[in-house]
């Protein structure tokens, strides 16, 4: 079975004015798809690998053959990471946590305001293209860290649970070289409700 572009849950414009349409309709539908392709294309000679969903081939990257750890590491990693990121952001988003997921977050990072800025920071000082993650690791425990390009949490055995594309495709258009501005607004469109049914799902 080769892997399908997944439709976004809401309209190229839904987001706005934090995240503009163009930019949308490109990002996903120029990026994502090339993702999407490329990692058929790179798994097309190895149909064992294909069958295994994007999480656990990624789980199991250093197992990989050599000859298409490259292309699965920046086109699987882009793939599984913009399945995420569309799920994470809506035009109802914003707000903050509630629930077992709010009270995790205290108890790990003090409060939602210091877990936001350490979220931030994450993101506005990854130096070139990467993402910023929420992820719960292979302890259980919570944590907060950038990757560079397209790299994975799923390949340091790591459960994504929020994550914020910074690649200047994701923002160049409507915010520039203010990746700050972007991060910032960022905040306005996150869907709680489904970071915390994915923290729910990491944890049980």
């Amino acid at each position: 079975m080769s892997f399908e572009l997944p439709s976004l849950p809401y309209t190229h414009a839904a987001l706005e004015p934090y995240i503009d349409a163009r930019t949308m309709e490109i990002h996903h539908g120029k990026h994502h798809q090339a993702y999407t392709t490329n990692l058929n294309n790179a798994l097309k000679d190895h149909p064992l690998i294909q069958s295994q969903s994007i999480e656990d081939i990624l789980r199991g990257f250093d197992n990989l053959p050599a000859e298409i750890k490259g292309a699965v590491r920046n086109n699987g990693g882009g793939f599984a990471n913009h399945n995420l990121f569309w799920t994470v952001l809506s035009p109802t988003g914003g707000g903050t946590p509630s629930g077992a997921l709010a009270s995790a977050i205290n108890d790990t990072f003090g409060s939602f305001d210091d877990f936001k800025s350490k979220f931030s920071t994450a993101a506005a000082t990854q130096f070139g293209s990467g993402w910023s993650w929420f992820v719960v690791d292979g302890s259980g425990a919570l944590d907060v860290y950038s990757t560079p390009n397209q790299d994975s949490p799923y390949m340091q055995g790591h459960v994504p649970i929020l994550g914020l594309d910074v690649w200047e495709h994701a923002y160049y258009l409507n915010y520039q070289n203010r990746r700050p501005d972007y991060v910032s607004a960022f905040w306005n469109v996150v869907n709680w409700a489904q970071v915390a049914e994915n923290f729910a799902a990491a944890t049980n």
